[in-house]
């Protein structure tokens, strides 16, 4: 394996891929201290107020003068990153899906939406009625004989929030009833909540009143055993469900990372930007969210924007988030985490710029707002926060089927759909076996992208066919509903 790389020929930055020191050459570069493994080091002398390059786009401006082999990171750069920017439209691009031979076994829902699991969500509206969800679950799980399958869903919202807030959690929990993954949903309300039944049933639309039942614990006699029996009626309904043959284009991922290092972008990043290509080319629906995480390199998904429309809700989408910070008097660009930055990654552009490359080149064909559902085929940007269990919750309830979580430190978190873990290097996939599901870091070993595309694709589908993902073998599922606003 070579020491270190040149992600894109206009870099002016290399990234080491073992700790390199003091002596050690890189072509023509002679490293003049100690470069940890992942961390840049300047190919060039690099003068004080000049950009410093990476994937071949600035990644802020260097703080002092940068001799050639230096470290590069926090010390001797920062962020160029504003609260505002100028955008403009650069014109249409056209998406044309092709027909794909590819099929996978997964569940048509009476919607027309495709899942990939059969399950059954015990989903309290509120906080104080967890214990009693998580009760109705265990006892179902045990008497059925159903493993882990029927899930409680638990939180602390949905009482003395105002406005927006308990808007939010109301939209949250009904898309998790009528999720594609989802056979049937048991409601369960404490009663006299903020967000209690009546709240709700406007937020589920139309829905079969068979597969999603509802309970409010304060007007029965025994919350537990009303429950299961609720559970066990949806039960004798779903487990008459049947996978049959799906096109690829019934397929719906979210793209994800966390606990991102030096690698993401250049490993396990841009391979899921192949998958997502090779996806989306087929007619399949990819949504990007972590809003962000998409400050600095916003412009290049712009560029990609089907249309004018789309267009323009990507500007709104950024900059409307961007306010959210200013709203809490918080800077734009405070990120990236302190994991992150041990990990060689300095400034918010160079996380955004590793981060986009998970969508590919694919063409942007959608804006979605919180807990909206996903519409069309292609790229949908979704709104949202990077933070990894809110984000993935919002790509569950925008009705992704799986998601596509790369990762460079570790993280053991799953939401409550399969949460293919994707390593960025081979360490940690062998460290954490229990946690990761695909190993990335064999592309520093000179390994093929086409043939790690393959590899992944077939791991994608089957998993879309039933095999089960870490997360899901060891219970790791939860949500965490979005909230900006006073708790009474």
């Amino acid at each position: 394996m070579d020491k270190a790389i040149i992600i894109n020929p206009r870099d002016n930055v290399g990234v080491a891929l073992c700790e390199l020191n003091m002596g050690d050459l890189f072509g023509n570069t002679p490293i003049t201290g100690t470069i940890p493994e992942k961390h840049k080091f300047a190919l060039t002398d690099i003068p004080a107020g000049e950009s410093v390059i990476k994937y071949g786009y600035p990644i802020g401006r260097a703080t002092r003068d940068i001799k050639k082999g230096e470290h590069v990171h926090t010390h001797n750069l920062k962020t160029a990153l504003t609260e505002s920017e100028e955008y403009t439209f650069k014109g249409d691009n056209t998406y044309s899906p092709i027909d794909s031979d590819l099929t996978f076994m997964g569940y048509l829902r009476e919607n027309g939406k495709v899942g990939i699991r059969n399950r059954i969500f015990v989903i309290p509206t509120v906080g104080c009625a967890n214990n009693a969800a998580k009760e109705i679950a265990k006892r179902a799980n045990e008497e059925l004989g159903l493993g882990n399958e029927v899930l409680a869903l638990t939180h602390p919202y949905g009482c003395s929030q105002l406005s927006e807030d308990a808007e939010n959690t109301a939209k949250c929990l009904a898309s998790l009833c009528k999720h594609p993954n989802v056979g049937g949903a048991l409601l369960l309300s404490l009663g006299c909540e903020n967000n209690n039944l009546a709240v709700m049933k406007p937020h589920l639309g139309e829905y079969n009143t068979d597969r999603i039942r509802l309970l409010n614990m304060q007007e029965c006699n025994d919350e537990i055993e009303e429950g299961l029996n609720l559970v066990k009626s949806i039960y004798i309904i779903t487990k008459e469900d049947k996978r049959t043959v799906q096109p690829i284009s019934k397929l719906t991922i979210g793209f994800k990372c966390g606990g991102s290092d030096g690698f993401s972008g250049i490993t396990a990043n841009p391979l899921c930007g192949k998958i997502c290509d090779r996806l989306t080319q087929y007619g399949a629906s990819a949504i990007l969210t972590e809003v962000p995480e998409m400050f600095g390199a916003e412009t290049i998904l712009m560029e990609r924007t089907v249309n004018r429309d789309v267009f323009d809700k990507t500007v709104d989408m950024i900059n409307g988030f961007k306010s959210y910070f200013t709203r809490h008097n918080q800077v734009v660009y405070e990120n990236p985490s302190p994991g992150n930055k041990d990990g060689g990654i300095t400034t918010l552009e160079e996380k955004s710029l590793g981060c986009i490359t998970k969508g590919g080149t694919a063409v942007v064909t959608d804006v979605l707002d919180l807990y909206e559902p996903y519409k069309k085929s292609g790229v949908s940007l979704l709104w949202g926060p990077g933070n990894d269990i809110v984000s993935t919750t919002n790509l569950t309830c925008a009705d992704a089927v799986m998601i596509l979580f790369t990762t460079g430190r570790g993280n053991p978190l799953g939401a409550p759909i399969p949460t293919l873990k994707i390593s960025t290097n081979t360490a940690l996939s062998l460290k954490k076996k229990s946690w990761i599901d695909f190993d990335a870091g064999i592309l520093l070993e000179n390994g093929s992208f086409d043939e790690s595309t393959d590899k992944l694709l077939d791991t994608i589908i089957n998993v879309a066919n039933g095999e089960k993902t870490l997360n899901e073998i060891n219970n790791y599922e939860e949500i965490a509903i979005f909230k900006d606003g006073v708790t009474l």
